[in-house]
């Protein structure tokens, strides 16, 4: 029995599990046990947390095993020939991994498959043995031997980009009444194909990453059998194959075929084997196979079954003939090929079948990949904005997809509390940003709050917009959080006001509710009319909050900041002080992890960034974090992020000293050092060397004292003076005797928009404190 898989909007995946239980039966669907078995690399960690190795010398083991899929110790030590000199030369080594060879492979754990389902006609316990996962019912068969027993499995999976494409249609018809059928698109839009050729893949299915467009600037895709092609080819194993197709594909005459029999089967793929389906159709159309029996090679091949494989070997080329000497099958030689190219034909398809995809399988891809790059050709906005909606949670991605927009020229307008709906959502050609983004902002508190706009008309003040929704959904801590984020911006008032006075005002009108309810007056009746004045809101007089900070309570309650970046003003100097941007820096790492140890030939996807290339970045440093070595020294980690991204920083103790002052939360700095791209890791910045990122034409602020050593007595106390008016003007001290400045460190810089100038006046006298324009 085949195994069906069916792809489905991820928000309706569970209604089709439903209706399936209530078409077959409760008692005739189950959900499928699966075990997770020992592999290489776990394999060793385990063993040597059961044999008491250290940490320290497992983990240096099992960093020796490649990441390749499917490999094995035996593999790893042919692999990897450090790995198999350590196992040579040290006791230690050897035990573990000989321990481990023994136990690789072997169940490690239960778990429920995470889309399988198994269907009959009569109630499941005649057929296999079930037992309980937590609270599903689940077969104690494996799916191999559900398949074996002849039942039918299948996977039901969740697909955002089906969402995604739902909404996005459903946002066009909204916006812009046009209704689009994604079925019956024209599957020969060169439009689209040119987009796809250029590289501008954000957001397209199957084809977004980084290699993935790299091969489709090379490749230049013309039609939808070259996306069917690429998105097969573009796995390891087949990788190597590209260049070949590539040239062919540029030079179809270039093309050379071991027999002529193969070009009708292979031309639509310029002689390179990709599907199973040619496999299948080569066995049959060369040796005569029948559907049924070539379909059984094909499963051999794939599964490795060599003895099987050797076997079907002699009757691809002699055929077989049963005991009264009826031909079942012909043979190659009975079809007037050689052996020499029956066995060469043969050799092929085992190196390729093991790797081959199923091409109806590429080709619903594909098609799901037009349909993606058609709707961002096309529609950008609305597609972008349901992008947008399908990653909410996820804050990187969300980032990710606003540069993309923003590099179309596509607006991304901040939350606002009179526009904004729980998802992102477009007017003309903009995208407003979703409330449901917000944190301590439910689904719940959205909905009340647009209800009441609907109903009741826009806010126009903290009090209005009090007295219109239901405090008893939106509570205190939503609301302060949505003045954090900006929403209430454009009310007009300062979010330090706002954040002043809020819950002075829910309390009052929650108590003139309450006294309404009690009978003693009616809120929108008597309090309107006798005494509203109660319950006007009395802003205080203070100053909004800094740039600075109200950044960083954006990027608190959204995980982004909305209404600039603290790099804003830095952005010339980081293009002129800087060797290379922490997004090119990401995109290498996705490619190594993409290609692992694939060779590609004359496809280059990036070959300048490699591990230990030594790069200057710049940029503001979040999550400081200081750590004791076993040496007992001093270490720090933190996360380094410019306008186009961010990535983890790793502060030798050697660095630290020398560069203490300027390792702290917000610091605003130049980072000299080697990347570190390692397979499946997170990539980093090794810091050799920090220094300050300094605006170019920056005002610098001076303090003129007597001489040298009235300046150093007034470092410290000024280190604590100017805590208050942290920024990014560089301060200076000025010592007369001597004619010589010295620039304050980093961390002792002030921000010009507050009063620290008057301050500094006070302190110091009105001609001992200048500011100069850079």
């Amino acid at each position: 029995m085949p195994d069906i898989d069916s792809d489905f909007c991820y928000e309706g995946r569970q209604r089709v599990i439903d209706y399936v239980v209530e078409k077959y039966g409760h008692d005739n669907v189950s959900q499928i046990i699966t075990f997770g078995t020992m592999a290489a690399r776990a394999c060793i960690r385990d063993v040597g947390r059961a044999m008491n190795y250290t940490y320290a010398e497992v983990d240096r083991i099992a960093k020796q095993i490649p990441t390749v899929l499917g490999v094995t110790i035996d593999k790893a030590l042919d692999l990897n020939p450090e790995l198999k000199t350590i196992y040579d030369t040290e006791e230690r080594v050897k035990e573990l991994i000989d321990v481990s060879r023994r136990l690789e492979g072997l169940p490690r754990h239960s778990s429920t498959h995470a889309a399988g389902v198994v269907i009959a006609s009569q109630p499941l316990v005649e057929y296999v043995p079930l037992q309980k996962n937590d609270e599903s019912i689940v077969t104690q068969f494996d799916m191999t031997t559900l398949e074996e027993l002849g039942l039918l499995k299948m996977d039901f999976l969740g697909l955002r980009t089906l969402t995604v494409m739902r909404d996005a249609v459903d946002m066009i018809k909204y916006n812009r009444g046009v209704d689009i059928d994604l079925d019956n698109l024209d599957f020969d839009d060169k439009e689209v194909y040119k987009m796809i050729g250029e590289g501008n893949t954000v957001g397209v299915f199957q084809l977004e990453s980084a290699g993935m467009t790299s091969f489709m600037k090379e490749l230049k895709p013309d039609c939808l059998e070259d996306i069917i092609a690429g998105i097969s080819l573009y796995r390891p194993g087949p990788m190597a194959e590209i260049p070949r197709y590539i040239s062919g594909k540029r030079d179809p005459k270039s093309v050379e075929y071991i027999v002529p029999e193969l070009e009708n089967i292979l031309n639509v793929t310029y002689g390179v084997m990709v599907y199973q389906e040619q496999v299948m159709e080569i066995v049959r159309k060369l040796a005569g196979y029948s559907m049924g029996r070539s379909d059984l090679v094909r499963r051999a091949m794939s599964k490795k079954k060599h003895k099987v494989m050797e076997e079907e070997r002699k009757n691809f080329i002699y055929g077989i003939e049963d005991e009264n000497g009826n031909i079942e099958v012909p043979g190659c030689l009975r079809n007037g090929i050689s052996a020499e190219a029956a066995n060469k034909i043969f050799d092929s398809m085992m190196d390729f079948a093991s790797y081959a995809f199923n091409k109806s399988h590429a080709a619903a891809y594909a098609v799901i990949g037009f349909q993606t790059a058609y709707l961002m050709r096309y529609y950008p906005v609305e597609f972008l904005a349901a992008m947008l909606n399908s990653v909410m949670g996820n804050s990187d991605k969300v980032s990710e997809y606003i540069r993309s927009a923003e590099k179309l020229g596509i607006q991304v307008l901040p939350p606002d509390i009179n526009e904004s709906y729980t998802k992102f959502t477009v007017k003309g050609d903009t995208i407003r940003f979703g409330m449901g983004a917000i944190k301590n902002v439910g689904v719940n508190v959205v909905e009340n709050i647009a209800k009441s706009r609907d109903e009741k008309g826009k806010f126009t003040s903290l009090m209005d917009f009090c007295n219109k929704i239901d405090l008893s959904i939106v509570n205190k801590r939503s609301v302060e959080s949505l003045i954090k984020a900006g929403t209430f911006d454009s009310l007009n008032v300062y979010r330090s006001q706002l954040l002043s006075v809020f819950e002075k005002i829910m309390d009052g009108v929650y108590s003139q509710r309450k006294k309404n309810i009690d009978g003693q007056m009616s809120l929108f009746g008597a309090l309107q009319e006798e005494s509203e004045s109660n319950l006007e809101i009395r802003y205080p007089n203070i100053k909004e909050f800094n740039k600075k900070y109200m950044l960083a309570m954006e990027k608190e309650m959204t995980g982004l900041y909305m209404s600039g970046h603290p790099l804003d003003d830095y952005e010339k100097p980081l293009k002129e002080q800087t060797s290379i941007t922490i997004e090119k820096i990401i995109e290498a790492q996705k490619n190594l992890n993409e290609q692992k140890n694939v060779e590609l030939e004359d496809l280059v996807l990036d070959s300048s960034l490699t591990d230990g290339t030594r790069v200057i970045i710049g940029g503001i440093l979040t999550n400081v974090s200081r750590k004791v070595t076993r040496n007992n020294t001093l270490m720090a980690f933190a996360k380094v992020e410019d306008l186009t991204g961010y990535l983890e920083c790793v502060i030798f103790p050697k660095t630290l000293e020398k560069c203490n002052a300027l390792v702290n939360e917000d610091s605003f700095v130049l980072i000299r050092g080697r990347v570190s791209l390692k397979e499946d890791e997170e990539p980093k910045i090794l810091c050799e060397d920090i220094q300050p990122l300094e605006l170019i034409n920056s005002s610098k602020v001076y303090i003129k004292v007597e001489d040298r050593e009235k300046a150093n007595m007034i470092v410290k106390p000024l280190r604590v003076l100017l805590s208050q008016y942290k920024g990014d003007s560089p301060v200076y001290i000025f010592a007369a005797k001597e004619k010589a400045s010295f620039r304050l460190n980093r961390d002792m810089w002030v921000d010009l928009d507050t009063d620290v100038i008057d301050f500094l006046i006070s302190k110091f006298g009105e001609g001992n404190v200048k500011v100069v324009e850079g």
